[in-house]
């Protein structure tokens, strides 16, 4: 069940309103070429390329479930009570510090993070934990403040090529950070991403603990969806990124999570026309997911894709997406990790077995009308037939769901500031409605987000 994940569209889409052309899109090839600069070959060294930087965030989520009762507390006598309602209040900063690469042709660099988060709402009936909003002891019992390393890694670069070792941070379509909390999640591991070409990229990896959003520790990886008695004491990673023309973006990445499965993902992106008149962006993922090694989580045969089209028009954005589930499980990906990168992932994520679901979105951008910053969003996505009475595994919970359906629709606000002493603040306010059928596992709830954003700069 993934009733936590934030309804990021509003964000999502605004950056299919803002790619306002000056002129149509350009549908000529790119031919792929070596670059012609290094950047190890522009390092200003260790101390005279550092900075020092960060971001404080507010985050404010109130739910109410509408049906049944979804979370539960505990009362001080330990007893444990079913409750309609769950509030989480949070401030969460993040410290960076950065340093530059030395000079010469490898050159090395470190990166260190300080994580902290302060409890705003600490009522044990209000945050109804143990949760991954607002960190708690086992009796639920809020932890007013706490602190970790949520980065720590050093990095050796050779020309345009770059290999990391430590906690870090990754944003691919089979392992990505999740940042839809008050603070980020990251891995710890290697990785290399090398950009040696101007149209060609690749990234490897290998990762064997995760920090989670809500925690202080780390942990190993688990399935999202699946049995989380099973972890996964390794995930590798491969992928390259290729733009083979200036409109179109493709990439194609694997993943091995050891025991578990591997999984396989392609995804393209195109643009065609000038948004000054009209514009269409075109979207395809696909994920192909099988068991593999002990299969701890039994049998996994899982095709899931979506396609989207945008339509764009000046300061208007409307986008319709399709996407579906086929296998007798739900598409999964590792749990505290943002690795579904589906057109329909929303509060809900629209991926139960053999689910089909559509969305439409709109997209204002207040730009063109003089409010440069301001976006607003609205959309609407319903699920149907989900279906795992033929589920013949043991790592899934799905029997039970026969026809199920859903739907879900949200409505939302982002404003940037532009200049001043707060320039890129964010504030972004989502009003999300989920309706689900009884066996459904999302469940029938309302939520209201209110999140703020600060960035900041000493060096």
């Amino acid at each position: 069940m993934k009733r936590t994940k934030t309804a990021v569209l509003a964000l999502s889409l605004s950056g299919l309103s803002a790619v306002a052309q000056a002129e149509p899109a350009s549908q000529d090839f790119v031919p792929v070429s070596v670059k012609s600069t290094s950047a190890q070959s522009e390092a200003k060294g260790f101390i005279e390329g550092q900075s020092l930087s960060g971001s404080t965030r507010n985050w404010y989520a109130r739910e109410r479930a509408t049906r049944a009762p979804m979370w539960k507390y505990y009362k001080s006598d330990g007893t444990r009570h079913d409750t309609h309602s769950r509030d989480n209040w949070v401030q969460g900063t993040i410290l960076n510090y950065t340093s530059g690469f030395t000079e010469g042709t490898v050159g090395f660099s470190t990166e260190v993070a300080a994580y902290n988060a302060i409890a705003l709402q600490r009522g044990r009936a209000a945050v109804a934990g143990p949760n991954n909003r607002t960190l708690t002891h086992s009796d639920g019992d809020v932890i007013g403040q706490w602190s970790k390393m949520g980065l720590a890694n050093v990095k050796a670069r050779v020309s345009n090529t770059t290999l990391t070792a430590g906690r870090q941070s990754m944003d691919t379509p089979v392992l990505a950070f999740i940042g839809n909390r008050a603070l980020p999640s990251s891995f710890e591991g290697v990785s290399i991403h090398s950009e040696e070409f101007d149209n060609l990229s690749f990234d490897f990896g290998t990762f064997d603990r995760l920090s989670t959003r809500t925690e202080q520790g780390t942990s190993k990886f688990v399935a999202e969806y699946g049995d989380r008695a099973f972890e996964a004491d390794h995930v590798n990673i491969a992928g390259v990124s290729y733009q083979p023309l200036k409109s179109l973006k493709t990439s194609f990445y694997v993943s091995n999570v050891e025991d578990l499965w591997n999984q396989y993902y392609f995804g393209a992106s195109h643009e065609l026309g000038d948004s000054a008149v009209l514009s269409l962006t075109t979207g395809l993922n696909y994920y192909k997911t099988k068991d593999e090694g002990k299969s701890k989580l039994g049998d996994i045969d899982n095709d899931t894709y979506s396609l989207s089209f945008g339509l764009t028009h000046q300061a208007h954005n409307l986008t319709f997406s399709y996407q579906q589930v086929n296998g007798n499980e739900y598409f999964d990906y590792l749990h505290d990790t943002n690795a579904i990168f589906l057109a329909n992932s929303l509060l809900s994520d629209f991926n139960g077995p053999n689910e089909k679901s559509m969305q439409i979105a709109y997209v204002l951008n207040m730009a063109q009308y003089g409010v440069p910053g301001l976006k607003f969003n609205l959309y609407n996505a319903r699920g149907w037939g989900i279906d795992g009475t033929h589920y013949k595994g043991t790592g899934y919970d799905v029997r039970g769901l026969d026809d199920e359906n859903h739907y879900e629709w949200g409505i939302g606000t982002t404003y940037a500031v532009q200049s001043g002493t707060l320039k890129d603040t964010t504030i972004r306010a989502t009003y999300t409605a989920h309706r689900a059928s009884k066996a459904q596992a999302d469940g029938s709830l309302d939520e209201l987000r209110i999140v703020t954003t600060i960035p900041f700069n000493f060096l």
